[in-house]
Order: structure tokens, then C-alpha cells, then sequence
């Protein structure tokens, strides 16, 4: 160790790399900083964004382009290639050219036309993912000029984006490909000539059709104008490599040259790490707190990346990437016969799903191999082919086969500690043998899987008589396992139904797991094992019959409706249209409302010239600031231990509780929190004190060294049930009721029971909260940078801590990268901790959290169970209901009062239920406090309702869509409230729904499928929603407006609402311009700040463009009022003349406007008042297809129809309705927020929480605006729409319901049946019970404690 310290003390070599065409030397690169991190600390490039830090959201991709004199070419699959700079070490880019979202263009010279084309595609909504996708896509564009729309969805596989629902990304890029975004007339695409609904509607309306956009504006893509590779590179790379060392604190990078050197190496450092891509290491350093002192990077070693095709197969060098290794299949495939491809066609098939592009750009197949991870998608495939792994250490060689022998445990290889692994052998099939791989996982694009496969099978000659099998599954052992026992039965047996049940049962019997293993999903798992068996079955039995029959020999095929068993899933190429009612022609052309205008923000975003606050520049004496948390989820604080952390470098100070010079209670409604706890934690993840240091990374390191002594306290509450079990609730317990229930219980045909429980859902904006404290020195004042929906509570909170008024404290915020209700109050529990921070230390403090951390500490939205009781006539009419919610609160009060009322205001959705009950409860739990979360409780209190209205239509045997019409609101109906509904659209949005989506066509086409197919199968559903607008906390429904003119003309605009994606100041500079009667370009909006508007709500409950859009128009009427003599004596002049002339004669020319919403209030006591001051209404029908046997989904078709009043901007609103659409598919399909039973969170990243990725949205969607539907109670007869399209997702759920019925109903079930939400591959495989799913029953619950529950 002496020595090796010693050798840290020796200076390393220099790093030689270009950016963005500049040289850049660095003289002491440390093995542990990434790409990401010295872009925007050392060089200020602040476009490439930070994420997750795992490469799962590719906000950070970049472009790296590699010269390799060998081939006299760039080298690499593509001459450039995208990669995730948060996992690059900046040690492996010597000698490379990095290109970032700076380098290809800018606002302020010249835009690239692959970042024009995604912002005025309004593709770019809050803008944090923006420069990872334009990367991604100019990447691809780099080596691929005219992609296919199949390129295009591949090369997104690794990016995610949480605002826009992908498709407005998708058709802006569309117009690159060959198709050059025309559909064929097929979808009447928005990069389509017939844009806008299909030709027939367009000649038989009266209505105008226009497009969100002009493709003819489009700049073209000239590839000759892209920034050449910089000739010293290719000079430099010719030169003879040499041994390359960078030395770090604490680690050591070598990068060695020869294959001798790098056994020389290994022998003398025998566990360093081998590091191609880094993208297991990386994860490992950063969140596993392991540290590898020596680190060798065997990357550019020629016999680790050759490619060599010999008389048994392909041996592939270890560094080979993944991509490179595809790329050499695919023309394999194409050349020889299919016989001889069959394992190299499922290295493919696995290879499609494989992470993200900008992962298997770097990824080698060695590491994959040597990672050992059980859940490894090529390892079951290398195993179940029996490849050949050529290992070697100094002075010896020799060669594994990979079988079961070669994981000896968890994470371990048969490699000895100095043995590297060279090269594997991918051999080649033979006839008579047939070869499948199989993963599934929760989302199909880049994800790890539940369960991987490798099968292989190989018949005596001309039979179907099984000479060998070799079935390899990975995710049920903690290694990757060989299924001997099943093969060896299977031996020389015939390939028919008696060898099927045979290898079933036998599988069931081999493929089994601890009921706590962990993963979970344990009933899922096993029954998979055999599902996917049979899908091999089926696959086999239908290639022998006609392989066979062509030889003569006759066996049975498979019957029709198996078929559909055996298709492999594909991604199609979505297709889309959008309506909404254009601006009439003779309209003022000055007037703005109703113009589908860009975000304003759009192409700074695009450019990654929009600052969000990780951007600003450091100050020079500024500190890091990196949190302490609680491991255990109920305890007392015995003692916290911080000698070890203070004595690692940089650090300046640790911060607790006694270090508030103000209250340490704190709270967004009720102070119930603490900033610090002080003496007791409540929750894995509460925030205990935290380390200043002089960078991230010091203050991260010395964080985790910060030993606190806990006494643990009983009973932990994690789940609803422990809540309701242990009667731990918070006050008050609130009901709704109106009729009489009991009566109409009497008066019911029929009464049903039922229970649904709603999972939670995390936030996942893409930039995580984010604080920088600036302390001004005198006063006790203080400036706050904050990622903030609510800048006024921020400042609250923080001057309470800070024992200062809050007119000491500015808090300003420029826009979020996404908030979704996420920063309304959680984020006030960093601002406060930062601001104390700096308070303490009198210097600048910064603080953006990872990933996981944001996501430990920060909750989600409320997990919900609800009970119900059903009374309904014969013909599906409901008559009676009672219904008792239960939310998953957390630890705190938070916001849980009024997300519960408002899923009490939702509960009977949009039907009209004359006797109802309902009753909730907040359940009080040893979890980070839940909080806002876009539909705010009312999507949970709506799903109830759905779920038992399905009951209903189930037990009655009538269609689902009937029921829901013979129940629905009509106009002047009262809630359960009393609240009139007045201006009632929703039935017209039902019929627009129907037609829009062909309902009957497509109701006849799903039935059809069902009748033809046995393993899959379609469902079809159609879901309204009545979505109430307004805070139910009266006092928040007031907004100010400050409007500055300045003598030149120009007005200078700042209002109470904040900007996260959503467009308002978009919307609030369109309400300006037409209330001033000037052009948009004379108005700009700097920040949303205290100092300038106080005492502001947040922006949330959809309601900002409502508020502060009546705010800015008061103020604009002001200063027109006072314009108005100069305008009456000039009549023919100009703004700016007005203006002067207003200036000159001493004329006020600042304004500012108040608004506050009339006639609301709600008694919960009397059960009267208005809640809501209007409701928004939509209906959606969705369409998806099942797989029985895996319980994946694919989301066909998606038709919405949507009345947001007379839409501000078309183009922001069907923005939100899409975006909306898409969070809703998550909560409902995919996103599981995974808990141990001690409260401790899995899913703390992309890697295990999946949000809906550019493969989910529906292959057909179409979005309608309602047409002729002013609403008089808001801004211009707009609408409210960020929350309101977030419910329709159900129809998703209900339609994947729908065809879980089907299924049933082939395995001879009847009846209503339980779907939790989200409706998982899991949860859908279950439920489609058959002959499979009953080989592994679920173990009695009271015998084992899971893995994970249901919260």
C-alpha cells in the first residue's frame, strides 16, 4: 500500500484531447472526474446536463469521434458516436474529439439545424433533456446523413424526456429521414404535406386546418458544413503509442499499450479493475462507495478488439464494443445461410434491447461478460451456445467454455485474480439445431431485465427427436444458471405436447427461489421460466414442421391462433395527428392568442444557452454542499460521529441542528418537519445534518464517512395496511356525502365489493432540486438561487430558519428543468438546509442533489388504496356508492390535506351518482413525506371511480362504454359537492372521441384479433374526466403582475408564476402583446423573483396561466389606461412615440396588477360552496395488445379529445395534453416505487424507476382540441390543461384490463377480478391466469418476509 501511495505522489502523464475543436492539455486529469464534470466545472460548458449519473437518462450525452491509424478511418461502428459524459472518465478520452451541444451551433451565431428543427417541432418543453436529445440525433446524423425512422428510435434508446410524450421530438426529426417526414399519407403526420387531420375532414369542414409548424421553414442539412475531425488527432494517433498513467488522490489510471504490458500489469496489480466503457465501475465508485485504487484501460490494445472469423465461429475480442459486435453480426446474418446465424441472430435480438445506444457504443463485451451479473442479458445466451472464452496472465493461456462451472458465485468468474479474459467465440449454428434468446424486463427500450434467456436445441438428423438442449436463464440464482436437470429429461424425447409437460413441470420444479429472494416478483419470475419455454416450444416445433416437411418427413405444426406466441416484438414507427381550431382568417395579425407559438425558451434550450441553476457560474470562494441522511427508518439519534469525514480533504464544515440560528420546525401548511432532525428520525432518507466542502465530490465522500449511533423505536409503518392496522392516521379524517346512501343500497338490483390500490409515482423531473445560497453580509440578507415552483414559500421558510424577516431573503428562479409538482414544497427542505449553510460559513453554497438522493428524500406522489361498495340497477345504472380512500402520507402533513380533498372531489369522476359517500384518510408512515404531484390526488380518486364502474360493467356483462354513458353527468347537474356543472362539454368531447378513433371499427377489429389468437390479445376502452380548477385553499387563488416600460419601448414583464416547461411565460408574453397591441419581440421576461412580486402562490393546481395571465392584463389595462391620452393625440403613431411622449410628460410607466379568482369556498361541514371555479373536461380511448405469456403490453392506438376553452397556444397546450397523456401511461403501466419493509427505497434511479421512453407512446396517436368551447371564467375563454390530461393514461389501463378479460375468459374465468395499478408485466401476467401461472402458486404471505411491499 506504501508503494502504491508512493506512486500517487508521482506526477502522471499529460491528457491530449480537443473540444469542440479547441486543444485542451491537462496536466493533472484524475481517473476519477468525468467527462460531464470537467465540461462544466473546468471549461464552463454548462449545456451537457447531469441527470442520474448511470447513464440512464442521457442528458449528458456528448459526441466523441476517435481517429485509428490501423484503418485509416475514424474508427468505430460510426465515424462518431454518442456517449454518456456523466460515465466517461476523462482519463479514456486522450487523444479523442469531444463535440458538445455548444459546438454544432448557437442563438447567438448560427443554429444547427438539428437544434432549429427540435424547437420549433415544439419538442423542447422544460429543456433539461434538449442538448442530450440533439446530441443523440446529431451523432446519428454524423454518420448516418439520411437515417431511417427506425435509426432515429434506436438512437434514442438512451435518452429520456419527461415534459413533451417524445412525439414532438420524433416528428421534428422525422424530416431528416429519407421519407423526409412524409407518411405516404398513411398518418397524416405533423411533418406530413397533409398535416392537420386527414384530407376527407379537411374537404368536408368548415373549419380552417393550419399546422403547428412549417417544415418548409426548416433550415436543410448541408453535411459538408459540419465541423471537420482536428488534423493534429489523426498526426498525433500515428505517432507509436506509449504506456499512458494519470494519477488522481486516490487512484491510479493506466493505460497500457501491448498486450505484454497489460499482463504485466495485471500480474503485478492483480485485483485492478479492467475498464473499457466504465459503465459498471463508474456505477460501482459512484453508488456503491467502492473504490479501486488501480484502474487499466485495455481499450486500445489490438488483440483485445479483434474480430476474427474461423471455421467454428466469430471470435470477438474482449474490448470489442457491443455496438461494434452488432454491427459485425448484422452483416454476418446477411451473408450466410440462416441455419449457421441462429445464435448470432439472438446475440442480436438481445443486443436490441440492450441499454441505451450511447452504452453499447462503449460497452465491450468482455466486461459484460466478467460484470457476472446475474440478470446479464448476453451471459444466459454465451451459456445456453456453450461459447469459448480464451483467457490469459503472464506466461499462461487457456480456454473456458462458458457453462455452469464459470460463475462460481455471486459476481465471481473462474478467472484467476492476475487472468485477463482475451476474446470469446460465438460459434456458429448448424442444421437440425435451432437457437432462441428471450429477456424480458419492465420496459422493453433500455432496461435490465426480470428474466433472461438462452435456448438451444439440436434434433438428430432429419427427426424431431432432441439429440441436445441448453437451456441457460439468468435473474433466477444469483448467478447466471444451466437448467440440467430439465435438459437431461428432455433427452431423445420427441419435440411434441407430452415433452412440453414434461419440461414444464420439470422447470417449475428447478427454476425455483426463496420467496424473499431478491428482485421479488418471485411467482412472476418462475412462471416466466416457463412461459418462455413455451414461446421457444412453439418457435421450434413451427421451424421443424417446415424445415421437416422439405425433407419429407411430416410432424405436426402449430395451430394458428399459437402463432402469435412466436413474434418477436418490433418497434413501428409512430404516426400522429393534432386538431385544433386555427385563428379565422381577416384576424388582426398583431393579435398573438391562439397561434401555436414556440416556447420562447426553445432554442436556447436547444443550443444549451438556457441557464438553470447548476449552470450559473461558481463564485470564487463558493462550497459544495452534500447531505447526511438516516439509514434507519424509526430511531432515536444516540450520537453522530463526524471525526472521520472533518479530516478529508476540503472539507470545511459539518451542519446540524444547532447550527439554525432560527426555528429548526419548518413545513409547507403546518410546522411538523424539522430542517435537521434533532434527536429522532421518522424515515430512511431524513436529512440529519450535512458536509461543506470545497467541491462535490469531497463533500460527497466525506458525507458517507459521517457515522451516526441509532437506538431503533417500534412499531416501523411503512405500508397503508400497517397504517390502518396500528390506527395511524393524521387529523382531520374528511367526508363527502350527499343523498341517502343507505336507502339507495335498498333500492340497488345488485351490490358489489371491491379494492383497488394505486402505486406511488416519483417526479423524475430530469434536473433534481437544486439551492445556491449567496449570504450579502449585512442585515441578515441573503440571496437564494432555487429550482423552485414556489419562490415566496421558499423565502418563508428560509428567513424562519434564518431567524431573519423574510424581506432579508430574495429568492429568484430563472426556470426548472421540470417540476410537475415535485418542487412545490419538497424543495424547500434543501433551500433551507443550503441557506443555513451558508449562513453558517459566510460564503456561497451550492447544492444539486443526485439523482438518488433526490429521489430518497424528496417522496412522490401518494399511494392510495381505496374500498368501495357498489349499488347498481340491471342495466349498469349506478344508484348508490361508498367509497374510503386511504393515502400513503410519509412522516409529515406536507400538502396530504388537500391532495385528500381533492381526491374526494374526484371520486365520483365524471358520473353522476345521486346517493354517494365518501371518506378519507391520511395514513401517517415511516416514508419520506409524500407531496404535489401533477392531478394533485385527483387521478387516485378518479381511478377508484374507474375501477369500480368496470366492476359494474363486468358483473352486468354489458360493454364497459355503455355503462360509463347511461352514468355520465349531463349539463346543470350538481356533485357530490353542489356545485353546479354549468358549460358541461363532456359529452361532446365523448362523441368527437368516438368518431375520432373509429370506436366501432375498432371495437370489431379487437374482437376479431381475440377470436384468431390465444396468447394475445387487444383491449379497447374509453375514459372520461371532469378535472376541477382552482386551489381548494382559497387564499392561493391570487396572483400579482409588475410591468416595466422602458422609454425605448420596451417592456420588461415579471408575474408570480415560475416557468418549468409548461410555457406560462410563453402564454403570459401572448397575453401581454395582445392586451398592449405590440409585438411579441418587445417583451421579455427575465426571472420570476420575491423582490420583484411577493407573496405569490405556487405555480401548481394548473392554475398559473388563469392567475397570473389576469394579473399581467390588469397591469397592461393600467398602463394602456395611461398611455391612452398620447395614443387619442397621435393616433397614427407608434408605440414607441406613445411612449416618449408618456415619459416625457412625468407619466408612471410601471404597473402593477392583482388578480383574485371571485366566488370560491368550500365548506367541508355543510357540504356547500364552489370549490373549483370551472372544470376541464377530455376523453381519451386507448387501444393496446397483451402478451399472455409475459405480460408486456404495446400500446396500439390512443385517440384524445380534449376542451381546454379557446386554446392561448394551440401549440403549448397539445404539448401539455400529449406530456400529460404520457406521465399518466407511467403511473398507470410502468412506474413501481419499490420499498423493503423497512421503508428503505430501491428505485432511487433510471436503472430500476422506468418512466415512459420514446418506445412507449402509442403507434397512432391523435389529439383533438375541442373546437366552439369559450370559457368565460378565465384569461381570453382559455382553460387550465397541465393536470387535467394526465387521467386519460387510464384508458391505457382500462384497455390493457379489457384484454386481461380476454384471456380469462379463454381460461374460463368470469367476472370482476382485482388490477392493482401500475398494471406491470407482472400484475398482467398474473392475472391471465392459465395452465402455467398455476405450476408456481404465490407462497403463503404469513411464511416469509418479502423483498419489497406494496406501500
Amino acid at each position: 500500500m506504501e508503494e502504491f501511495k508512493k506512486k500517487l505522489q508521482v506526477p502522471g502523464d499529460e491528457l491530449v484531447f480537443f473540444v469542440n475543436g479547441k486543444k485542451i492539455t491537462e496536466k493533472n486529469a484524475d481517473p476519477e472526474i468525468t467527462l460531464l464534470t470537467y465540461l462544466r466545472r473546468t471549461l464552463g460548458l454548462t449545456g451537457t446536463k447531469l441527470g442520474c449519473a448511470e447513464g440512464g437518462c442521457g442528458a449528458c450525452t456528448v459526441m466523441v469521434s476517435k481517429y485509428h491509424p490501423h484503418q485509416n478511418h475514424i474508427v468505430y461502428l460510426f465515424n462518431h458516436y454518442a456517449i454518456n459524459a456523466c460515465l466517461a472518465p476523462l482519463c479514456s478520452l486522450h487523444h479523442c474529439a469531444v463535440t458538445t451541444v455548444e459546438g454544432i451551433g448557437s442563438v447567438a451565431s448560427k443554429l444547427h439545424p438539428v437544434q432549429e428543427r427540435i424547437a420549433k417541432a415544439h419538442g423542447s418543453q422544460c429543456g433539461f433533456c434538449t442538448p442530450g436529445i440533439v446530441m443523440s440525433m446529431y451523432a446519428l446524423l454524423r454518420s448516418k446523413p439520411q437515417p431511417t425512422m427506425h435509426d432515429i428510435q434506436e438512437a434514442f434508446q438512451g435518452n429520456l424526456c419527461r415534459c413533451t410524450g417524445y412525439r414532438p421530438i420524433l416528428e421534428g426529426y422525422r424530416t431528416f429521414t429519407k421519407e423526409g417526414g412524409c407518411c405516404g399519407g398513411k398518418g397524416q403526420t405533423n411533418g406530413c404535406c397533409m398535416t392537420n387531420g386527414n384530407v376527407e375532414e379537411q374537404e368536408n369542414s368548415m373549419h380552417p386546418t393550419e399546422k403547428l409548424y412549417d417544415q418548409s421553414e426548416f433550415m436543410p442539412l448541408d453535411p459538408t458544413q459540419e465541423t471537420i475531425f482536428p488534423p493534429e488527432l489523426v498526426t498525433l494517433s500515428k505517432q507509436s503509442q506509449r504506456e499512458m498513467r494519470f494519477v488522481g488522490e486516490r487512484v491510479l489510471w493506466v493505460q497500457p499499450c501491448s498486450l505484454k504490458d497489460l499482463l504485466e500489469l495485471k500480474a503485478k496489480y492483480p485485483n485492478a479493475k479492467l475498464v473499457v466503457g466504465n459503465t459498471e465501475v463508474g456505477i460501482e465508485m459512484k453508488f456503491k462507495n467502492l473504490l479501486y485504487p488501480v484502474i487499466v484501460a485495455p481499450a486500445y490494445i489490438p488483440e483485445l478488439n479483434i474480430i476474427q472469423h474461423n471455421q467454428d465461429g466469430i471470435q470477438v475480442g474482449a474490448s470489442v464494443t457491443l455496438t461494434v459486435l452488432g454491427e459485425e453480426l448484422r452483416s454476418t446474418v446477411e451473408k450466410l445461410p440462416a441455419h449457421r446465424t441462429q445464435i448470432f441472430s439472438a446475440v442480436l435480438e438481445q443486443l436490441q434491447w440492450f441499454a441505451g445506444q450511447q452504452i453499447r457504443n462503449v460497452a465491450a463485451v468482455g466486461g459484460n461478460i466478467m460484470t457476472a451479473s446475474p440478470i446479464s442479458d448476453l451471459n444466459p445466451v454465451f451459456m445456453a451456445a456453450g461459447c469459448k472464452l480464451t483467457v490469459m496472465s503472464k506466461g499462461q493461456k487457456r480456454v473456458l467454455e462458458m457453462d455452469d462451472k464459470f460463475f462460481p458465485g455471486y459476481r465471481k468468474t473462474a478467472l484467476r485474480p492476475e487472468e485477463i479474459l482475451l476474446s470469446v467465440e460465438i460459434p456458429y449454428s448448424k442444421k437440425g439445431q435451432y437457437f432462441s434468446a428471450f429477456k424480458q424486463s419492465p420496459r422493453k427500450e433500455d432496461d435490465i431485465a426480470i428474466v433472461t434467456c438462452g435456448m438451444n436445441v439440436q434434433f438428430k438428423e432429419k427427426s424431431n427427436t432432441v439429440q441436445s438442449i441448453r437451456i441457460s436463464y439468468g435473474g433466477m440464482a444469483p448467478v447466471t444458471v444451466l437448467a440440467k436437470t430439465t435438459c437431461n429429461r428432455l433427452l431423445n424425447r420427441q419435440w411434441n405436447e407430452e415433452l412440453l409437460e414434461e419440461a414444464c413441470t420439470s422447470l417449475a420444479e428447478e427454476m425455483s427461489l426463496s420467496p424473499s429472494a431478491p428482485g421479488g416478483m418471485v411467482s412472476y419470475r418462475r412462471t416466466l421460466t416457463i412461459s418462455l419455454f413455451y414461446k421457444f416450444f412453439l418457435t421450434v416445433q413451427h421451424k421443424l414442421a417446415v424445415n421437416l416437411q422439405m425433407e419429407g418427413v411430416i410432424v405436426e405444426d402449430i395451430q394458428p391462433e399459437y402463432s402469435s406466441a412466436t413474434d418477436r416484438f418490433r418497434l413501428d414507427a409512430p404516426s400522429s395527428v393534432q386538431l385544433y381550431q386555427a385563428v379565422p382568417p381577416g384576424h388582426n395579425s398583431d393579435d398573438v392568442i391562439g397561434h401555436p407559438i414556440m416556447h420562447l425558451s426553445a432554442l436556447k434550450q436547444a443550443t444549451g444557452e438556457a441557464v438553470y441553476c447548476d449552470d450559473m457560474p461558481c463564485y470564487e470562494n463558493e462550497l459544495h454542499l452534500a447531505l447526511v441522511t438516516s439509514s434507519k427508518p424509526h430511531a432515536l439519534i444516540k450520537s453522530i460521529d463526524t471525526a472521520s469525514a472533518m479530516s478529508f480533504p476540503g472539507v470545511v464544515s459539518f451542519i446540524s441542528a444547532k447550527d439554525i440560528p432560527g426555528s429548526n420546525m419548518t413545513g409547507p401548511v403546518v410546522y411538523d418537519e424539522t430542517v435537521f432532525a434533532d434527536d429522532k428520525v421518522t424515515c430512511v432518507g431524513h436529512i440529519v445534518g450535512a458536509i461543506v466542502a470545497d467541491n462535490q465530490a469531497h463533500a460527497q465522500r466525506a458525507a458517507k464517512a459521517v457515522k451516526i449511533s441509532y437506538e431503533e423505536l417500534q412499531p416501523v409503518i411503512v405500508t397503508i395496511q400497517d397504517a390502518i392496522s396500528n390506527k395511524s392516521f393524521f387529523d382531520p379524517v374528511r367526508s363527502i356525502s350527499r343523498g341517502d346512501v343507505s336507502q339507495g343500497f335498498k333500492d340497488a338490483d345488485h351490490i358489489l365489493h371491491g379494492e383497488i390500490h394505486i402505486g406511488g409515482q416519483e417526479q423524475f423531473y430530469l434536473e433534481t432540486n437544486c439551492t445556491l445560497a449567496v449570504p450579502r453580509g449585512e442585515d441578515g440578507e441573503m440571496e437564494l438561487f432555487v429550482s423552485t415552483q414556489s419562490a415566496s414559500k421558499t423565502q418563508a421558510l428560509v428567513a424562519k430558519a434564518l431567524g431573519v424577516p423574510a424581506s432579508r431573503i430574495v429568492c429568484r428562479v430563472k426556470r426548472m428543468g421540470g417540476g410537475f409538482g415535485g418542487k412545490e414544497s419538497r424543495s424547500t427542505i434543501l433551500s433551507t438546509v443550503v441557506a443555513v449553510a451558508a449562513q453558517k460559513v459566510k460564503r456561497p453554497v451550492r447544492c444539486m442533489l443526485d439523482r438518488d438522493e433526490d429521489m430518497l428524500v424528496t417522496g412522490g406522489r401518494h399511494p392510495f388504496f381505496g374500498c368501495y361498495k357498489v349499488g347498481y340497477s340491471k342495466n349498469g345504472r349506478v344508484i348508490a356508492l361508498e367509497v374510503t380512500l386511504y393515502s400513503n402520507a410519509g412522516n409529515s402533513l406536507d400538502l396530504s390535506l388537500s391532495i385528500l380533498e381533492r381526491a374526494l372531489f374526484h371520486m365520483e369522476n365524471s358520473y353522476n351518482i345521486v346517493n354517494i359517500r365518501g371518506t378519507g384518510y391520511m395514513c401517517k408512515t415511516n416514508l419520506p413525506s409524500n407531496s404535489a404531484f401533477r392531478g394533485f390526488g385527483g387521478p387516485q380518486g378518479m381511478m377508484v371511480a374507474e375501477s369500480w364502474m368496470s366492476d359494474v360493467a363486468l358483473s352486468c356483462g354489458l360493454p364497459a362504454e355503455e355503462v360509463r354513458r347511461i352514468n355520465m353527468y349531463k349539463e346543470g347537474d350538481l356533485t357530490p359537492f353542489n356545485q353546479r356543472l354549468e358549460q358541461f362539454t363532456i359529452d361532446r368531447c365523448w362523441e368527437e372521441c368516438m368518431q375520432l378513433s373509429e370506436f366501432g371499427n375498432r371495437k370489431e377489429a379487437v374482437e376479431e384479433h381475440n377470436r384468431k389468437h390465444r396468447w394475445t390479445k387487444r383491449g379497447l376502452s374509453i375514459i372520461p374526466t371532469k378535472f376541477g380548477i382552482s386551489f381548494t385553499a382559497v387564499f392561493l387563488n391570487q396572483a400579482g403582475a409588475l410591468a416595466h416600460v422602458y422609454s425605448d419601448g420596451s417592456v420588461l414583464l415579471t408575474h408570480g408564476g415560475t416557468e418549468m416547461g409548461q410555457g406560462l411565460h410563453t402564454k403570459m408574453v401572448q397575453v401581454a402583446s395582445k392586451t398592449l397591441k405590440i409585438p411579441c419581440s418587445k417583451i421579455h421576461i427575465t426571472e420570476t423573483s420575491t423582490n420583484m412580486v411577493p407573496n405569490t402562490s405556487p405555480t401548481a393546481a394548473s392554475a398559473s396561466s388563469d392567475l397570473n395571465g389576469m394579473a399581467v392584463y390588469n397591469a397592461c389595462q393600467t398602463l394602456l389606461q395611461r398611455l391612452q391620452p398620447y395614443i387619442d393625440k397621435k393616433p397614427k403613431g407608434c408605440w414607441e412615440d406613445w411612449v416618449k411622449a408618456a415619459y416625457f410628460d412625468r407619466v408612471n410607466l410601471s404597473a402593477n396588477g392583482f388578480y383574485k379568482t371571485p366566488d370560491l369556498g368550500y365548506d367541508f361541514d355543510t357540504n356547500s360552496g364552489r370549490p373549483f371555479n370551472y372544470f376541464s373536461y377530455g376523453v381519451a380511448v386507448s387501444e393496446v395488445e397483451i402478451d399472455c405469456l409475459t405480460g408486456s403490453h404495446k400500446n396500439l392506438h390512443t385517440s384524445i379529445v380534449m376542451d381546454v376553452g379557446k386554446s392561448l397556444n394551440p401549440a403549448l397546450d397539445i404539448g401539455q395534453v400529449e406530456g400529460g397523456f404520457m406521465q399518466g401511461l407511467g403511473l398507470f403501466t410502468l412506474e413501481e416505487l419499490r420499498y423493503s419493509p423497512n421503508g428503505y427505497l430501491y428505485t432511487r434511479g433510471p436503472g430500476m424507476y422506468k418512466i415512459p421512453a420514446f418506445g412507449d407512446i402509442p403507434i397512432e396517436l391523435k389529439v383533438s382540441l375541442l373546437r366552439d368551447a369559450p370559457n368565460e371564467r378565465a384569461i381570453f375563454s382559455s382553460k387550465a390543461v397541465g393536470e387535467p390530461p394526465l387521467f386519460l393514461a387510464a384508458s391505457v389501463f382500462y384497455a390493457i384490463k379489457d384484454a386481461i378479460m380476454a384471456a380469462r375468459t379463454e381460461s374460463g374465468l368470469t367476472g370482476p377480478f382485482r388490477l392493482d395499478s401500475p398494471a406491470t408485466p407482472e400484475r398482467i401476467r398474473n392475472a391471465c391466469e392459465d395452465k402455467f401461472t398455476q405450476l408456481c402458486p404465490p407462497a403463503n404471505p404469513e411464511t416469509f418476509t418479502p423483498w419489497a411491499v406494496q406501500v
